[in-house]
């Protein structure tokens, strides 16, 4: 059972890995940036189905392997842990070698074809794109922190129902591996990373809204209105995220006080988990990145094209511009935002994030 879990978790994660080049814009190929009508060409077309068909190689690969350790007798949990992610290393790490090879063929490609000479080049800016609404409001998350203090506050209104020994993991079977003894410490933690939690979500929606406008030079109007509703719809998806994790948090914090059955506290998040999972894909697949798969009104491409600023992004996937103030924009290969790393600021929140998911753990014994 420990197996399908796993491998449940594996198969999306695969899926959106193989598919990326089909939702990343159709002004970009491998971190590359193309005339939008190149984009249904033979060559890129072939690429394509070439990137599929290695990444597909890496997951099965992944998976026979996974399949090996699994059936190796006498693995402790340890051992099978350190295993599993050292797995998952060497695939992230495989897919991004293939990645970069399919970004230099393209990068080839593009200089042998000299597409867009033709062609003026430009960059589309909207002074009414802030005047729409990007993003779904970040009072939402009022319920986020409105169930985080309540689970606070009953917390204590039943401390002493508490046993003295906390469950705080479990293995797959449902079975606790480990205990800590009570005390407020440890049972704050949860409601703190609740809180932690909630104010990334809303700064990542924020970041949304705040994002570099990034419209399309060939079809402005067309590749407006698919913006406005991509960030909408990964907002949403931001914080009903933000809110189901606060739910999940206070669910196991209350399995404290009130009897629950261990199986419902494994599967919750792994449930939790695939609904999020199946969800991203969905959006990857009928939003795309920057909104390219959502049909709206069909323009027609004109004379002109987006500017070429290939040497701003580093093998196509870090953006690099110091002449730019926008902190962040949309990624080049994959869904989603990335950040400007020649601006300082974008580097001290990056780190303040990730010091921030490192050290509450740490500090709270967690």
């Amino acid at each position: 059972m420990n197996m399908i879990y796993l491998f449940l978790i594996l198969l999306p994660v695969f899926i959106l890995t193989m598919f990326i080049p089909y939702w990343t814009r159709k002004t970009e190929s491998f971190g590359v940036s193309i005339p939008e009508d190149i984009y249904h060409s033979d060559n890129i077309k072939k690429l394509r189905k070439q990137y599929v068909q290695f990444s597909g190689i890496a997951s099965i690969l992944v998976v026979v392997l996974f399949l090996v350790l699994s059936f190796i007798d006498n693995l402790d949990e340890i051992t099978f842990a350190l295993s599993f992610s050292l797995l998952i290393f060497l695939y992230l790490i495989g897919t991004f070698f293939i990645y970069l090879h399919f970004h230099r063929a393209m990068k080839r490609l593009k200089q042998l074809e000299n597409w867009g000479q033709a062609k003026a080049q430009a960059i589309f800016v909207s002074t009414d794109f802030r005047s729409h609404k990007l993003i779904h409001s970040n009072a939402w998350f009022i319920i986020s922190f409105l169930i985080t203090f309540a689970m606070i506050t009953i917390t204590f209104m039943f401390y002493d129902r508490i046993p003295e020994q906390i469950p705080i993991q479990y293995n797959m079977s449902g079975e606790v591996t480990n205990w800590e003894d009570k005390s407020t410490r440890i049972l704050l933690a949860m409601p703190i990373m609740s809180l932690y939690l909630t104010l990334l979500f809303m700064f990542l929606n924020t970041m949304i809204a705040k994002a570099k406008q990034q419209i399309s030079a060939e079809k402005p109007e067309e590749s407006l209105q698919q913006n406005i509703i991509f960030r909408r719809r990964w907002s949403m998806y931001l914080i009903v995220t933000g809110i189901g994790l606060t739910l999940l948090f206070a669910f196991i914090q209350f399995s404290f006080i009130f009897s629950v059955n261990p199986a419902i506290l494994t599967i919750s998040p792994l449930v939790f988990t695939a609904i999020l999972t199946l969800w991203a894909i969905i959006l990857a697949i009928t939003t795309g990145q920057g909104g390219s798969r959502i049909k709206v009104s069909t323009g027609t491409n004109g004379e002109v094209i987006n500017r070429d600023d290939d040497s701003n992004w580093k093998l196509g996937i870090f953006y690099f511009n110091t002449n730019d103030p926008a902190l962040f924009l949309e990624k080049r290969f994959g869904i989603g935002w990335t950040i400007n790393w020649a601006r300082p600021l974008a580097w001290s929140i990056m780190l303040g994030i990730i010091l921030l998911a490192v050290g509450i753990p740490l500090l709270l014994g967690m």
